[in-house]
């Protein structure tokens, strides 16, 4: 197996939500909580249900604009994503409010095992590092209570930001200029094959696919931990 950081890779940009951080409790549970408290039962698996279906409703919307967005259309998003995912809850606003401000709480939030050496790794090789997320402001202060994470805070490229999401070429294109580099000099390392990978590699630059669930054979370049980018082992 070649070796995915390259001596031509300058820069290696992680995605967040899946690929460095993820919900703890699932998103499912927390849901199911916050409807419970606010007088609605509903089963973990129900929501989870609706949920995925509302955001894949959310995805279509944003494709048919180009993939704009912003603070207002984030907030939009997941006020939307709640209502549907907990239909039948006497107030979705309070819900919303609710959840909204839970996943901007680091303790919402773990961090994958692997991520505090490969930074460590690729720092000491002279690698720029640096994050590429759909996500909104609420990240910094994710970001700011994961010590693991420190090394990305100077360079997080967040969507609401930018004004465009992943896997729009305007979104790429502030990664590459945030990473000083040539497009092909910098790694895109995500788990979403549309957003990440293929969304990567048609702005130009190098991408490898974080596939812990081994979803996706055909892709060639892709590893099952994170950890398998800097000390790559058997092919997944």
């Amino acid at each position: 197996m070649p070796p995915w950081v390259h001596p031509g890779i300058r820069a290696v940009f992680f995605d967040a939500v899946g690929t460095l951080l993820f919900p703890w409790p699932a998103a499912p549970v927390v849901y199911a909580g916050t409807a419970l408290r606010h007088g609605l039962d509903l089963p973990a698996d129900v929501i989870r249900d609706r949920f995925v279906a509302a955001y894949r409703a959310e995805e279509a919307a944003d494709r048919a604009a180009g993939w704009v967005t912003s603070e207002a259309r984030e907030v939009a998003r997941w006020r939307r994503i709640v209502t549907e995912a907990l239909a039948g809850v006497p107030d979705p606003d309070a819900c919303f409010r609710e959840l909204f401000g839970h996943f901007a709480r680091p303790a919402a939030w773990t961090v994958n095992p692997d991520a505090a050496a490969v930074l460590s790794d690729l720092q000491l090789r002279g690698i720029v590092v640096g994050l590429a997320s759909n996500y909104d402001a609420r990240l910094w202060s994710v970001l700011g209570g994961k010590p693991e994470l420190a090394a990305l805070r100077d360079r997080a490229v967040i969507s609401a930001a930018v004004g465009y999401r992943k896997p729009a070429a305007e979104f790429f294109a502030e990664v590459v200029r945030v990473a000083g580099c040539e497009p092909g000099e910098v790694l895109l390392v995500g788990d979403d094959l549309g957003n990440d990978y293929r969304g990567a590699t048609a702005a130009g630059l190098d991408a490898v696919l974080l596939d812990d669930r081994h979803r996706h054979p055909a892709t060639p370049r892709r590893i099952a931990r994170l950890a398998e980018l800097v000390h790559p082992g058997d092919a997944v």
